[in-house]
């Protein structure tokens, strides 16, 4: 998994130009889309890594300033920050810890699910990362490299109504065949999925429990 993509609310299904790729090779792609966001919470959020408190308190100012804002998601009194960009796709700037000292940027990717451990079973054959750990709460990946964010899907009672406007891009491995990569995760529980993508080099699919995402051709 190499490629994050979040929609973002214009008025054209292509990018909007510009990629931020973090020291260990993840990409966050901003794609337009004439679908505004809900009141729905995202499913799929970045999580950001910081170093001290210090470092914590400077990365919310500076975000704050660059137009994000407080977000409540119902998350009490906790030690990290939840933010919303400027459209009110929520993310968090987590206080330091060690595990995320070496990710870069970006600490994890959080999926909301019903059902953790099922989705160990299916993204622990879809991809080739390393299972951290699964419990009935939480199941976590880490690159088989030991670098870059974590992936965590993490139980949620809330159910899935709507797309997720962030999602994960697979990138099979360079010689490998898109066509036998789909049919590989068809059988492993991935369904087809029509978004209106017409003739275009991926395949969007959605897991078992309806996140979509994408095979991307290497090129």
């Amino acid at each position: 998994m190499h490629r994050i993509t979040r929609t973002s609310g214009a008025t054209a299904a292509k990018p909007v130009g510009f990629d931020w790729l973090d020291p260990v090779g993840v990409c966050i792609d901003v794609i337009a889309v004439p679908e505004p966001k809900t009141a729905t919470k995202n499913r799929v959020h970045v999580d950001l890594a910081t170093t001290s408190a210090a470092h914590q308190a400077e990365l919310v100012a500076r975000l704050e300033a660059l137009g994000a804002t407080p977000a409540h998601v119902g998350q009490g009194d906790v030690p990290w920050t939840v933010l919303a960009d400027p459209e009110g796709n929520e993310f968090c700037v987590l206080e330091s810890r060690e595990m995320y000292r070496d990710t870069g940027p970006i600490a994890r990717v959080v999926v909301d699910c019903a059902d953790p451990r099922a989705m160990a079973h299916f993204w622990d054959e879809a991809m080739d990362w390393t299972l951290h750990e699964v419990t009935d709460d939480h199941a976590v990946w880490c690159s088989a490299k030991g670098v870059g964010p974590y992936l965590e899907f993490l139980r949620s009672p809330d159910v899935k109504t709507v797309p997720d406007r962030v999602h994960l891009d697979l990138v099979p491995d360079p010689g490998d065949d898109r066509a036998a990569e789909v049919a590989r995760l068809r059988a492993l529980g991935a369904a087809g999925l029509d978004v209106g993508q017409g003739d275009v080099p991926w395949t969007c699919l959605t897991d078992p429990e309806g996140h979509e995402f994408c095979v991307l051709a290497r090129s």
